[in-house]
C-alpha cells in the first residue's frame, strides 16, 4: 500500500491494538466478524466503491456502514470498520486488504492471549512445509472448481484435532478465500504476522542435519544481532542445503551469495 492507504491502515492497526489491549474484548469475535465485513466488501465491488469513494464524506460513509452492519457485528468490530471507512483509501481494494490483514491479526492476538501463538507459529509453518512437499495436496487446496466446502472438508481431515482452532481457521480463511494471494504467499503473510505480535522478524532455516539446542539459542542470537530484532525461528532440515545451512529472512537469504555473512555465522554457531 502507498501513500493515503498507508497511514489508513497504520491507523486502523492502532485502534485494533487499542481495543484487544482491553482484555474485555473477545479478539476471538473481532477477528470472525472482520472476516465476515471482508468476504462482504470482496464480494460486493458497488458497496466497496461507494464506501471508498473520496468525494463522498468520512461520515456518510461511515452511516452507511452501520445502517448495513448495525445488528450483524459487535458495536467493537462497527466501531473499527466505520473508522476505517472515514479515512481515505488510494485504491478501494486497500481497504479489503486491510480488513482482512485486521481479521488475521485479531486471530493470532488471541492465540497470544491464550498463551498458544507459538504452536499457531509452528503450526503454519509446519503445514506450509507439508503443502510445499505434496504436489497432489497443493493442487487440491488451489484447485478453483473445488467448492469451498470441500476445502473445508479437507482441511478438517488434516488439521482437525491436530492444530490449534487459530491455525484451522486462518487457513481454512486463506485456502477458501484467497483473494488472489498464492497458498505458499499467504502462509508466509501469516507467519510474519504472528512474528510481528511479539516484534520479532521470521528466519527461516533449513540445514543439512538437525540443530542441537545450543545451536539454535546460537543461531538466534547471532540473526538476531544482525538485524536488530529478536527471531522466530522456523526449521527445516534438507541433506541437499548448500553449505549445510541456508537461513532466508524476508526476500534476503544467507547462503553462497552472501559468503561471509554465512561464514561468520557458522563460526559463532560453532561456538
Amino acid at each position: 500500500m502507498h501513500g493515503a492507504s498507508r497511514e489508513a491502515l497504520a491507523t486502523a492497526r492502532e485502534r485494533l491494538d487499542a481495543l484487544t489491549d482491553n482484555t474485555s474484548a473477545d479478539a476471538g469475535k473481532l477477528a470472525g466478524e472482520l472476516a465476515a465485513v471482508t468476504a462482504l466488501l470482496d464480494r460486493e465491488v458497488s458497496l466497496r466503491r461507494v464506501i471508498t469513494d473520496p468525494a463522498q464524506a468520512g461520515e456518510a460513509k461511515a452511516e452507511l456502514a452501520g445502517r448495513l452492519l448495525g445488528g450483524q457485528v459487535g458495536g467493537e468490530t462497527l466501531d473499527l470498520v466505520s473508522g476505517m471507512v472515514r479515512s481515505r483509501w488510494s485504491q478501494s481494494r486497500n481497504l479489503v486488504d486491510a480488513l482482512e490483514e485486521l481479521a488475521d491479526t485479531a486471530e493470532l492476538t488471541a492465540a497470544q492471549q491464550a498463551g498458544a501463538l507459538d504452536d499457531v507459529e509452528d503450526e503454519l509453518f509446519r503445514f506450509g512445509r507439508i503443502v510445499a512437499s505434496s504436489t497432489e495436496l497443493r493442487a487440491a487446496l488451489t484447485d478453483r472448481s473445488a467448492t469451498a466446502s470441500a476445502k473445508s472438508q479437507l482441511l478438517r481431515s488434516l488439521l482437525g484435532g491436530k492444530a490449534n482452532a487459530v491455525t484451522e481457521r486462518l487457513v481454512a480463511r486463506l485456502v477458501t478465500h484467497p483473494r488472489g494471494r498464492s497458498l505458499e504467499g499467504g502462509l508466509q503473510s501469516l507467519s510474519t504476522l504472528a512474528a510481528a505480535r511479539r516484534n520479532r522478524m521470521v528466519a527461516t532455516v533449513t540445514t543439512a542435519v538437525p540443530l542441537s539446542d545450543v545451536q539454535k539459542q546460537r543461531l538466534g542470537a547471532v540473526l538476531a544481532k544482525l538485524y536488530g530484532r529478536q527471531m522466530h525461528l522456523n526449521l527445516d532440515v534438507d541433506p541437499t542445503v548448500l553449505g549445510g545451512i541456508s537461513v532466508r529472512v524476508g526476500d534476503e537469504v544467507i547462503d553462497g551469495s552472501l559468503a561471509e555473512r554465512l561464514a561468520e555465522v557458522s563460526r559463532r554457531m560453532a561456538g
